[in-house]
């Protein structure tokens, strides 16, 4: 999980709700994003968007991808 926040302002902009859910922040990293940069999952003008009117952007994991024993047990009704 990954919460992009503006580095002039920190974690302030961020509500404590979320705060409490995410856990202890822990630092990574600063770029610098512009429209023409590209992430792995997410699009830049999402993020910059999301950061101009709400001052934060979250980007949660993807959904885990059932394994393919999982995906037969279930077609064979094994599943629990």
């Amino acid at each position: 999980m990954y919460l992009y926040v503006p580095k002039q302002e920190g974690l302030a902009t961020v509500p404590e709700e979320l705060l409490e859910q995410f856990g202890k922040p822990r630092h990574v990293m600063d770029m610098l994003l512009t429209p023409e940069r590209k992430l792995a999952r997410v699009q830049t003008a999402t993020v910059l968007e999301q950061l101009a009117g709400q001052g934060f952007y979250l980007q949660l994991p993807p959904p885990k991808e059932k394994s393919l024993l999982e995906l037969h047990r279930k077609q064979l009704g094994l599943d629990d």
